[in-house]
Formats: C-alpha cells, sequence, structure tokens
C-alpha cells in the first residue's frame, strides 16, 4: 500500500478522517507561502495540497485562478514551487501533494518531474487534464520514485471506468463533489452524498476516497466523513483567504476548525 494511502488509513482508525487543505504556492509571494503552509501543518492539516501556479488551469474556479495570477507574478513556476518545498520540508513531516497540469510537467521533463519529487519530499501527484489510459508512462515513473498519483472520479463516472481508475490510482481517489471547476458552495447536496455512499463499497478497501471541490465549513467536511469518504479537501475557502490578506494564524484557526469537522 502506498504511504499516503497508509496515513490515511491510519488516520481513519485513530481520528475519523483525514483533512487535507490546499494552497496555490508561491502565492501571495514564495516567503510568505512558506508561512501559511506552516499554518496549516500547524492548524492540523494531515496532508497538504499545493497548487502550482499555471496560466490556463481549466479545473480551477476564478478564486484558485486569482491566487495562481497572483503567484505567476512572484515565481518561475515548477522550479520556484520545488524550492518552497524544499525549505519547508526541511521543518515539516505533513505529506506533501503537489496539484499541477500536465503542460507544466512536460516542459520540466516527464521523466525527471517524478525524480525532482522524491528528492525534494513531494508525496504526491494530482493532474487533472492527464487521462489514466494516455498518462500511464508518468504513472510507472511515479511510481518508481515513491510518489503516489490519486486519479479523479465523479459522481458520474461510469461502472466500468470507475474500475480502471482504482487500478491505476495511488494514495487516494479525488472524488470531486460535483461537476464542474472548484469553488465555495453553500451545502453539500445528496448527488455528493450518494456519490460517496455509492463509490466508497466499488473501491478497494486499501485505497482512500476523499472527496474535494467546494467544501468550505466544519459541517461540510464533516458530512462528507460522515456519508463515508475517507478524508476531505477544502481549498478555495482557504485560498480566498489569503487573497484577503488574512494572517497566518488566522488560517491555522479556521484550518483548525475544518479539521474537527473530520472528527467522529
Amino acid at each position: 500500500m502506498n504511504e499516503i494511502a497508509v496515513r490515511i488509513k491510519e488516520i481513519n482508525r485513530k481520528d475519523g478522517g483525514a483533512f487535507i487543505p490546499y494552497l496555490m504556492a508561491g502565492d501571495p509571494t514564495p516567503e510568505r507561502s512558506m508561512d501559511y503552509i506552516r499554518a496549516l501543518a500547524a492548524g492540523g492539516a494531515d496532508l497538504i495540497e499545493l497548487g502550482v501556479p499555471f496560466s490556463d488551469p481549466v479545473a480551477d474556479g476564478p478564486t484558485i485562478q486569482a491566487a495562481g495570477n497572483r503567484a505567476l507574478k512572484m515565481t518561475d513556476r515548477l522550479e520556484s514551487v520545488f524550492t518552497i518545498i524544499e525549505k519547508v520540508r526541511e521543518e515539516l513531516e505533513v505529506p506533501l501533494i503537489l496539484m499541477s497540469y500536465y503542460n507544466p510537467v512536460l516542459q520540466f521533463g516527464e521523466t525527471k518531474f517524478p525524480k525532482k519529487c522524491w528528492e525534494t519530499g513531494v508525496d504526491g501527484v494530482i493532474l487533472p487534464d492527464l487521462l489514466p489510459e494516455e498518462g500511464g508512462e508518468f504513472i510507472r515513473l511515479a511510481k518508481e520514485a515513491s510518489v503516489a498519483t490519486p486519479l479523479l472520479a465523479t459522481p458520474g463516472t461510469p461502472e466500468k471506468r470507475l474500475t480502471e481508475l482504482t487500478k491505476k490510482a495511488t494514495g487516494f481517489l479525488y472524488l470531486v463533489s460535483r461537476p464542474g471547476t472548484t469553488g465555495v458552495k453553500s451545502g453539500i447536496g445528496k448527488i455528493t452524498t450518494n456519490a460517496i455512499k455509492s463509490v466508497r463499497p466499488r473501491v478497494p478497501e486499501e485505497l482512500p476516497v476523499c472527496v474535494g471541490f467546494g467544501l468550505s465549513t466544519p459541517d461540510q467536511v464533516g458530512q462528507v466523513i460522515q456519508a463515508g469518504a475517507d478524508g476531505a479537501i477544502v481549498g478555495s475557502a482557504i485560498v480566498g483567504r489569503v487573497g484577503n490578506g488574512d494572517k497566518p494564524e488566522e488560517i491555522e484557526r479556521f484550518v483548525s476548525k475544518l479539521k474537527e469537522g473530520t472528527k467522529m
């Protein structure tokens, strides 16, 4: 079992569900970004997802797109992201997962990228625009470098497709709570909770199912955990606070409240 999967399953046994907050690396500056990453860890994050700034983020809503644009003004993309990770990894033990798109990886070098992840302490990589049937080589290279490759499914993913995803995904299966892009929404609907209840029994027990897109409150986090998810991912609600100028200690307190929602 992959190390990320092992960690999530251990949290499930001890604490209910894993909490995975998201930040855009380099937003608003590389130095300030590191302060916010530390705040996520101090607030109780079980894993941390870091976005790679990209000019065409098709899966991102306006809040995360704005964060990416801010970060692009201050970074040279992947190189700066790896530098940020190297620095925070020296003091943090929380697993770090990169959320990127395939184009930056291709520009960096598909073979070189997983090795760099391993060298800098990246534990997993999510590429929402890389189709599993076309990404076999990347998945293989990542596995050789001990880097997990979570894959995305939706409430409408057909049975056959879901089976293929669970065979290739490592770390966890990322269940998107709704169609469309990232962004805060007012509540968790029956589509999401029914999808969790339907998908979780059809996924091998050793592969965690983590839910993201739209979660923003402790209550919403709790709802997806109670519905059977192994972990909850919150992005836009945190990124929006960074964009509004919240201090790291304010982000830490917010994350601590969100983490409470995972406890059962």
